[in-house]
């Protein structure tokens, strides 16, 4: 009488009794993210990176703490329209300057519903003029963040 050979977790996970607990349809779509540069250091970061193919991610600079974004062609867009089909806002920051335009994209996104992540990129060092204008204003936090964590955090909420 030979005892059975026990099988590893991934013949096992490939049974019949293993296949009713799959999710069997597609994953979600690509999240509409808007990724905000609030200064102009932050500024090329987003520039870089808007040049990678992305699926539905639109990029912008906030200079003017009003209503208004500015994309990567140089065209003034109103904050509220951009928002309108999004569901996650990133704002990028260097140095902590432009918090009234950090204040204004918090506050629409906070109405909406709209997530919100802040990267205070500051390779080395934290800086807390930056963590303190997005940190009231973000749900999510990366502090301090390297460069290349801006395009990692993208590809990695499907954007």
């Amino acid at each position: 009488m030979s005892t059975p050979v026990p099988i590893s977790s991934s013949a096992r996970a490939t049974t019949t009794e293993e296949a009713r607990y799959r999710i069997d349809y597609p994953l979600a779509a690509a999240r509409n993210t808007r990724v905000v540069a609030l200064d102009e250091a932050a500024e090329m970061i987003v520039r870089a990176a808007s040049e990678e193919d992305w699926g539905q991610a639109r990029f912008y600079v906030a200079y003017d703490p009003g209503h208004d974004l500015i994309t990567m062609a140089g065209e003034t867009v109103p904050l509220a329209g951009e928002l309108e089909q999004s569901n996650t806002v990133v704002m990028v920051s260097t140095a902590g300057e432009n918090s009234e335009a950090a204040a204004t994209i918090g506050a629409a996104c906070k109405v909406r519903g709209i997530m919100t992540a802040g990267l205070v990129i500051t390779p080395g060092r934290l800086s807390s003029e930056a963590l303190l204008t997005l940190r009231p204003y973000a749900r999510i936090l990366l502090v301090p963040a390297d460069e290349d964590d801006l395009v990692e955090l993208l590809r990695a909420t499907r954007a």
